[in-house]
Parts: structure tokens; C-alpha cells; sequence
């Protein structure tokens, strides 16, 4: 009888004297026996990048049945060492978590509701907007001839979890398009 009740409630043997270290095996429970990590039984285990801020933490994520079953730093990186912030350590909820939106919302102009729309619809949207803007903008010279070919209605921020490369082409995209104010948030 008494070891039933130690076995299910292990702080009971503890308090006792009969449960051994309570650091080692008095503090298991027959349940506590039967869990494992959900990470030892994962299909694949691949690499990415935390996608919080500019420091780039690498994360190994664990996929089983093509789901991701978790998310944890990876101590292979000479960046961080296994270890993520807060933030980093919550990038499990927000790939998998209920609240996430995966999909494309869109407000029409005098509309009050938003409603679903397909990416490749979206994209297109976006395109002609900057194209409209664009060339509704554009400044080819100044009063006194002097070419500008610009147009500052347009202007870009970039994510901080960008990296150099990446940045680079971003500015050379928006250059090409006569775009001025281009930043990163890396910088703020």
C-alpha cells in the first residue's frame, strides 16, 4: 500500500526518509518514467535561423510526420551556443501556434473589413502599386535641368534579420527604381 502511494506521489517518500535522493530516483513517478523529449523521435532535424533581430541565432528544428514538433538553440553555433532569448525561444509558437494568420488579408480603399485574398493576387497588388507610385512621383530633373531620376514617394525598411548580402540587393532593387529612403531596422 505504501508504495503505491510513494510511487505515485514521490514527494511523500521524500519527506519521509524512504524515497532516496530526492535529486536522483525518488523524484520519479512511474509517469515520469514513461515521458521522453519530443525531440528524440523526430523524422529530420534541420538548421534555420531565429527570426527576431539581427544577432542571426541558429535554432535546429525537429520535424516528425512533416510537422514541426519543436524548436531549440543549437549548441553547434559559435553565434549563441544553444542558448535563444524569450523571444527566440518562443519561435515554436509562433510557426505552430493557433493565433497565426496564413493567410493574405486585404482592406479595398473605403472598405471597413478586411477579407482573404490569394498571395498571387496580393503580390500583384503590391507591384502595381509601386509602379503607379512610382511613376505618379518621378522627378527626371530639376528646375535648372539637372537629372534626378527619382521618386520620393516611395519609401523601404528593411527587416533586422536580414543579412548583408541580402540588404545589398535590396538596395540595389530600390536604387534601380529611383527610391531614396531605403533603411534597415537593424540600425534603429
Amino acid at each position: 500500500m505504501w508504495g503505491k502511494v510513494t510511487d505515485a506521489l514521490p514527494v511523500l517518500a521524500q519527506l519521509t526518509g524512504k524515497g532516496g535522493d530526492p535529486l536522483g530516483e525518488g523524484a520519479y513517478s512511474s509517469r515520469t518514467r514513461e515521458l521522453s523529449a519530443r525531440t528524440t523521435d523526430a523524422d529530420e532535424v534541420t538548421t534555420s535561423v531565429c527570426p527576431y533581430c539581427a544577432v542571426g541565432c541558429s535554432q535546429r528544428v525537429f520535424v516528425r510526420n512533416g510537422r514541426i514538433t519543436n524548436i531549440e538553440g543549437n549548441p553547434e553555433s559559435p553565434i549563441n551556443r544553444g542558448r535563444l532569448c524569450p523571444k527566440g525561444a518562443a519561435t515554436f509558437q509562433l510557426v505552430t501556434g493557433t493565433h497565426r494568420l496564413d493567410t493574405v488579408l486585404h482592406r479595398r480603399p473605403g472598405a471597413t473589413e478586411w477579407e482573404p485574398i490569394a498571395l498571387d493576387d496580393a503580390m500583384d497588388r503590391v507591384a502595381q502599386l509601386i509602379a503607379e507610385t512610382r511613376d505618379r512621383t518621378w522627378e527626371e530633373s530639376d528646375a535648372d535641368g539637372r537629372p534626378l531620376r527619382r521618386s520620393q514617394g516611395i519609401a523601404f525598411m528593411g527587416g533586422s534579420t536580414l543579412d548583408n548580402e541580402e540588404c545589398y540587393l535590396l538596395a540595389k532593387f530600390w536604387a534601380q527604381l529611383g527610391v531614396l529612403q531605403v533603411e534597415n531596422q537593424a540600425r534603429i
